[in-house]
């Protein structure tokens, strides 16, 4: 019986610090936030590539936190200020840092 005990013992420790490993700091995300960011990152790009007046090669989408950070070069001011729009609409975004610069 103190043998059973004692493995039951080691299998929760290892399974709660394998969880722990998992968790967020402020600069890493922890694997649920990872996939969440993909997701929204995933989601704003399909609606820039939706959006006919930009060029979705040339605007690099990443996420951080659903912090959206949009950066690269456009042709026009407004499309700068389109492409945060559309970042914004979004849903999961909390926020959009937009570091696009026109040519």
């Amino acid at each position: 019986m103190k043998i059973a005990h004692k493995i039951a013992t080691a299998l929760f420790t290892v399974s709660l610090l394998a969880t722990a490993g998992c968790a967020s700091t402020a600069t890493k995300s922890g694997t649920g936030e990872y996939v969440d960011d993909t997701i929204v990152t995933g989601k704003v790009k399909a609606a820039i590539i939706n959006e006919p007046t930009l060029k979705a090669t040339e605007i690099n989408v990443e996420t951080f936190k659903g912090v959206v950070q949009l950066s690269g070069f456009v042709a026009q001011p407004a499309d700068v200020a389109k492409a945060g729009e559309v970042a914004r609409s979004v849903k999961g975004v909390s926020s959009v840092k937009n570091d696009i610069r026109v040519k």
